[in-house]
């Protein structure tokens, strides 16, 4: 788990259902094109120890699966309603929650873009793996890092208005790695 003072990010790789059981179909919520967050999914409290706005949790996972020699996957890209909270609860603050998330679909996106291109090689398969997630995941991390930085945890309202448009830029440019 990776905090910083804006958000948390929260990554999991998951082989099949061993991490799921742990969040309820209630606290989870995932990306759907259209679908925008709204202060009502929030229901952390927020964190005392924080001078944050809002926090918001995401989860980037993935589930293999084994055949002879191939695999198949299931990737997921969800957002904690107990995880994520909102002390300053503006449409504004809340477009830059949404943005996050986003990003984490950018990353969803991107991963099943680098699945697919993988080829199975039952003797490396589990580095082969594990390599690609970190690296997708280490990326999302240091953009998310950098969309917080940039905007200034969404103070500066020129670079939060750029930010927005790159990220459904680049929502934009995966489109045909959506709905994985």
């Amino acid at each position: 788990m990776t905090i910083l003072k804006k958000i948390s990010w929260f990554t999991f790789f998951v082989f099949p259902l061993i991490l799921c059981a742990q969040y309820t179909s209630n606290d989870l919520i995932n990306w759907e094109t259209g679908r925008k967050l709204n202060w009502g999914n929030y229901n952390g409290n927020p964190d005392p120890a924080s001078d944050a706005a809002a926090s918001t949790a995401t989860y980037l996972g993935v589930e293999y699966s084994f055949s002879n020699n191939s695999f198949s996957y299931k990737i997921t890209c969800s957002f904690s309603r107990n995880q994520s909270w909102g002390r300053f609860k503006t449409d504004y603050i809340l477009a830059h929650e949404q943005g996050h998330f986003d990003i984490t679909e950018i990353f969803a996106r991107k991963l099943k873009k680098a699945l697919s291109q993988y080829t199975f090689n039952r003797n490396t398969y589990r580095k082969d793996l594990d390599e690609i997630y970190q690296d997708i995941t280490d990326e999302k991390i240091n953009t998310q890092s950098q969309y917080d930085r940039e905007t200034d945890f969404s103070r500066n309202k020129e670079k939060q208005a750029e930010w927005l448009k790159k990220i459904e830029k680049m929502l934009d440019e995966l489109k045909k790695f959506a709905g994985y």
